[in-house]
C-alpha cells in the first residue's frame, strides 16, 4: 500500500510489509484516529485501532480494484436490494485478508482477547431476514470470484428492531446498531445526489418541435453515498456496497428560526432524513406507507443517477448501455427503477420510446422470493400519482403498449388482460410491481428448482406463455467464507486438517470427506468438534436468558422468521406431544432433547406474535417440571441475528425446515446448517427439494405433504377436524392449549392459534402434516442414539453441499444473465 501511496505522491505513516508489527498500526489510530491514549486503551478503542487497521488495508486494494475497472470498460453488474444483512464485519474481514492469527496475536500482546473484541461490534442494521442475508452472500461470491459489481441500498439508521421478550410477548425496541459509529463505511458528504418527490409532470415543445415531458416542483431530498468495502478472499479484488443516506435539502429555514419558530425551522429537515431512519417502517397507516414507497424510489433514483454518471465517463451512446451495465432486481421493492430510467433515458437523454425501452428490457433482470400473493407489491395508483407523477404516466403508458401487443384476432381468452395487466382493478386501482418487473426485465428466475416450477405453472403462468423463456432458475446460495470458515473455526480445522483448505472458495472439494464417513477415528473427532459447538452455544444461553442446558442431548433447531407457513406452531405441537407423553409414563426411555427457537415476528403481524407467546409459555412450563428434567428442554432466544446465528448453526444436531410445502421459495438457513453438519428434517418444499437430492434420501428426514399433494387436498375439501377427530394424540394436544394448560391465568389466551386450525382452514395444513412429523421425529431420535451412525450422516451433509455455495449462484448468474466477466487479476 505504501508503494501505491508513494507513486501517487501520498507518503503513508506506515509500511504494511510484515516486518511492522500490526499493534504498532493498532496504537497509532487509537492515538491519531481516536484521539486515545494508546498506553492505555480500553476494548472498544482496541477494537476500533483493529477495525482502522483492517480498513486501511481494505482502501488501498478498493483503489486499485476500481482503477482496473475503468482500465478495462468492462461491464459491471449493479445489484439492487433493500436489505443487506451483512452481521459484523471484523473477522469476515481478517478472514478475506488471510490475517486472523496475526490480529489474535497482536491484540493479545496488548491485553486483549480477539474474540472478545469481535463483541464491540454490533451486527449491521440494514437488513430483515433471508432477503437481506442472500444479498451479503452474493456481494461476498461477487468479490471472491472478481466480478465487476456493486451492491446498491440504503443506509438506515435504525435496522428492524432489537427484540426482546416481556412475560414471554416479543416487545420491539430500536435497533440503534451504529450509536457509537462504526468504522467501516466511508461516507461520500462531498457527493450529493438530488432526488425528487411530488410536484407534477410538465409537457413542452423542444427545439425539433417534438413533445417532451419533464417532472418539475415538488421537494427535493439529498442522497449521501455510504460505502462498506466487501474483500474477495486472498487475493487483492475488494468491490463495495453503496448505502444511501437521505439529507435534507437545506438545514433549517432561517427566517423561520430568527421569528421564534424553532420547530418548523429543523422540521422540514426532519421529515426528509426519515427516509433512511428505519428498515420497513409500519405499512398500517397511510404515512407510513408512503414512506415505504419513498424509500424505494429514494434508493432507486439515487442508484440510478450514480450508474449513469459512471456511465457518462465512457463516452458512450445510449444505445449501448446494456453492453457495459446489468441491474438486478432482488425482488420487487427496486422494481420502479424501469420508470425511473424511462424517464432518465427519455426526458433527460432525448431517446425515443422504442429505444429507451429496449435499453430498459435488456439492462434489468428480476428476482422473484416469493410465491405467498399477499407479499406481491402492490401500490395504489392515487398513493403513486401523487408522490411520482411522472413516474406514473410512464407505468401506464408500458401497460398500454404491452396489453396491446396482447391483442390478437386469433386469442380467444378474455380473462388474459386482466390477468397480466400492471393495473390491478377493484376499490382503487393498484399497481403491481411483480408485473412491471417481468414485463421490464429480460429474464425473471425463481430461487430453487420447485419454486421455479411453481412461478411458471401457476403464479405467473400467463407472463410464462407470453415470453418463452424468460421465466427460470437459479438455486440460491450461501458464502461458505462466513457460514463455516467464519462461523464455525472448529469443524473448520478439522476439514483442513483432513483435505486442505480449497473448499474456502471451491465448496465441492468437501466431497473429498466422504469417504472419512467411514474412518472411525474422524467421526470421533467430528463428534468431538459438534460437542465443543453446543458446550459454547449452552454457554450462550446460560448468559442470555439464564436457562442451563446438556450439550449431550439432541439439539433441536429452528431459527427464521415467525411465520404461520414455516410453522413454527407445528414444531410447538410435537414439543406438546412429548410433554405429554412424558408426563403419562415419566419412567420411559426417552431421547433427550433441547429444542431451540428463534426468530422475529412482524410488529403488526399478532398471530405469529401469539406464537411467540405460545412457545414460551410452553417453555415456562415444560422446563419447570421436575418429571421432565432431563429429558427435554424448550427455548426460545430473543433477537435473532446474524452474529447469534453464527453460534447457533454450527451447534444444531437437527434442522427443522418444516414449511407447507409449496410455500417457501428456497430457504438459506437449510443449507447453513446442513454445511454444519445438522441433519435435516423437513418437507419437500423450496431448496430442501434439492438438498435431499445432494445429500442422499438415506441422510435426510422428509415427511408430509408434497406441493401437488397440498393443491390437490384444497381443491377436494380439506377437513382439518377429521384429522382431530381421529388423533387421540393430536387431539390432546389441541384440547390442552384450549382448556388453558399453558396459559391457566388467561385460559382462552391461545384459542385463536386453535381456531385458525379447527374452525378457520388450517390454511397452512399443520392437521395434515402432524402425524407424519411426529413419526418422523420418533426417527430422529433413534437414529441419534447411534452417535456412529448419526456422525456418518452429520459427514455426508457437509461433504454433499458443494452445489448450495453461492459462488454457483453467482457464476450462473454471470454466465446466463448478466454476460459478465470477472476482471483480469490486480496486481
Amino acid at each position: 500500500m505504501v508503494e501505491t501511496l508513494r507513486q501517487d505522491g501520498i507518503s503513508g505513516p506506515h509500511d504494511f510489509a510484515p516486518a511492522v508489527a500490526l499493534k504498532d498500526e493498532i496504537r497509532r489510530h487509537i492515538w491519531l484516529s481516536m484521539g486515545r491514549d494508546p498506553a492505555k486503551p480500553n476494548r472498544h478503542a482496541c477494537f476500533m485501532g483493529l477495525a482502522y487497521s483492517v480498513r486501511d488495508r481494505l482502501i488501498d486494494r478498493w483503489i486499485r480494484t476500481q482503477r482496473s475497472q475503468y482500465d478495462t470498460l468492462s461491464k459491471r453488474v449493479y445489484f439492487l436490494s433493500l436489505e443487506f444483512l451483512p452481521g459484523r464485519f471484523l473477522m469476515n474481514y481478517l478472514i478475506s485478508l488471510q490475517m486472523v492469527e496475526e490480529a489474535r496475536q497482536a491484540v493479545e500482546e496488548m491485553g486483549f482477547d480477539l474474540d472478545e473484541l469481535e463483541e464491540e461490534e454490533w451486527d449491521a442494521g440494514l437488513g430483515n431476514g433471508g432477503l437481506g442475508r442472500l444479498a451479503s452472500c452474493y456481494m461476498d461470491s461477487l468479490a471472491c470470484l472478481d466480478y465487476p459489481a456493486y451492491g446498491y441500498g440504503i443506509r438506515y439508521d435504525y435496522g428492524i428492531f432489537h427484540q426482546t421478550i416481556e412475560n414471554g410477548w416479543q416487545r420491539e425496541q430500536c435497533d440503534n446498531w451504529a450509536r457509537k459509529g462504526t468504522p467501516w463505511e466511508i461516507r461520500r458528504g462531498e457527493y450529493l445526489t438530488p432526488v425528487r418527490f411530488y410536484g407534477r409532470t410538465e409537457i413542452y415543445t423542444d427545439a425539433a418541435g417534438r413533445e417532451c415531458f419533464r417532472w418539475v416542483d415538488g421537494e427535493v431530498v439529498m442522497a449521501m453515498a455510504c460505502d462498506i468495502l466487501v474483500p474477495g478472499f486472498g487475493d487483492q479484488f475488494v468491490t463495495n456496497m453503496r448505502l444511501w443516506r437521505a439529507k435534507s435539502s437545506r438545514e433549517f429555514n432561517l427566517d423561520e428560526f430568527n421569528q421564534g419558530d424553532y420547530i418548523g425551522a429543523v422540521e422540514a429537515k426532519v421529515q426528509s432524513e426519515t427516509i433512511s431512519s428505519v428498515l420497513y417502517p409500519s405499512d398500517e397507516m397511510e404515512q407510513g406507507r408512503e414512506l415505504r414507497l419513498k424509500q424505494q424510489y429514494f434508493f432507486v433514483a439515487a442508484t440510478l443517477a450514480d450508474i449513469v454518471r459512471r456511465y457518462q465517463k465512457l463516452n458512450r451512446d445510449f444505445s449501448e448501455f446494456s453492453d457495459f451495465v446489468a441491474i438486478q432486481l432482488n425482488d420487487t421493492h427496486p422494481a420502479i427503477a424501469i420508470p425511473e430510467l424511462m424517464r432518465l433515458l427519455m426526458d433527460e437523454e432525448g431517446l425515443s420510446w422504442k429505444k429507451a425501452w429496449s435499453v430498459c428490457e435488456k439492462t434489468f433482470a428480476y428476482t422473484n422470493h416469493t410465491v405467498l400473493p399477499e407479499a406481491l407489491e402492490t401500490w395504489p395508483v392515487d398513493l403513486l400519482r401523487r408522490l411520482l407523477p411522472r413516474h406514473t404516466d410512464i407505468i401506464f403508458e408500458i401497460n398500454r403498449r404491452f396489453l396491446e401487443g396482447l391483442k390478437s384476432p386469433r386469442s380467444k381468452d378474455d380473462g388474459l388482460a386482466g390477468r397480466v395487466s400492471l393495473i390491478a382493478e377493484g376499490v382503487g386501482q393498484r399497481v403491481r410491481m411483480a408485473h412491471l418487473a417481468i414485463v421490464g426485465s429480460h429474464t425473471v428466475n425463481g430461487v430453487a428448482a420447485l419454486h421455479s416450477r411453481i412461478l411458471k405453472k401457476d403464479l405467473f403462468r400467463d407472463f410464462n406463455t407470453i415470453f418463452p423463456g424468460r421465466l427460470t432458475n437459479v438455486t440460491n446460495g450461501i458464502t461458505p467464507r462466513r457460514w463455516l470458515a467464519q462461523a464455525n473455526p472448529a469443524l473448520s480445522r478439522l476439514i483442513n486438517d483432513a483435505i486442505g483448505s480449497e473448499w474456502i472458495t471451491n465448496l465441492e472439494q468437501l466431497r473429498k470427506l466422504e469417504p472419512l464417513a467411514e474412518d472411525a477415528d474422524f467421526r470421533r473427532r467430528w463428534i468431538k468438534t459438534k460437542r465443543d459447538n453446543k458446550k459454547r452455544l449452552a454457554r450462550y444461553i446460560l448468559r442470555k436468558i439464564g436457562l442451563g442446558v446438556d450439550p449431550d442431548t439432541l439439539f433441536s433447531v429452528q431459527v427464521k422468521r415467525i411465520h404461520e407457513y414455516k410453522r413454527q406452531l407445528l414444531n410447538v405441537l410435537h414439543v406438546i406431544t412429548l410433554y405429554h407423553r412424558i408426563r403419562a409414563n415419566p419412567d420411559a426411555p426417552v431421547v433427550p432433547r433441547t429444542v431451540i427457537f428463534a426468530g422475529k415476528a412482524a410488529p403488526a403481524y399478532h398471530q405469529a406474535k401469539r406464537i411467540i407467546k405460545l412457545i414460551n409459555a410452553v417453555a415456562a412450563k415444560t422446563n419447570s417440571d421436575p418429571d421432565i428434567q432431563g429429558k427435554l428442554r424448550v427455548l426460545f432466544l430473543p433477537n435473532y441475528c446474524v452474529s447469534q446465528a453464527e453460534k447457533i448453526i454450527p451447534a444444531a444436531d437437527l434442522s427443522e425446515q418444516i414449511s407447507t410445502a409449496g410455500m417457501e421459495a428456497s430457504g438459506t438457513g437449510n443449507m447453513k446448517m446442513s454445511l454444519n453438519g445438522a441433519l435435516t428434517i423437513g418437507t419437500l418444499d423450496g431448496a430442501n427439494v434439492e438438498i435431499m437430492e445432494e445429500v442422499g434420501k438415506e441422510n435426510i428426514f422428509i415427511f408430509g405433504l408434497t406441493a401437488d399433494e397440498v393443491v390437490a387436498l384444497r381443491g377436494s375439501g380439506y377437513r382439518p377436524r377429521d384429522y382431530y377427530d381421529s388423533d387421540a394424540e393430536l387431539r390432546q394436544v389441541l384440547d390442552s392449549i384450549i382448556r388453558g394448560d399453558f396459559s391457566p391465568d388467561e385460559p382462552l389466551l391461545f384459542a385463536p392459534i386453535v381456531e385458525t386450525l379447527l374452525q378457520q382452514g388450517d390454511y397452512y395444513m399443520l392437521l395434515a402434516d402432524y402425524r407424519a412429523y411426529v413419526n418422523t421425529q420418533e426417527a430422529v431420535g433413534k437414529l441419534f442414539l447411534d452417535r456412529n451412525e448419526w456422525a456418518k450422516k452429520s459427514i455426508l451433509n457437509t461433504a454433499r453441499m458443494g452445489k448450495f455455495s453461492s459462488d454457483r449462484s453467482v457464476k450462473e448468474y454471470a454466465d446466463r444473465i448478466w454476460n459478465l466477466k470477472p476482471l483480469p487479476e490486480i496486481g
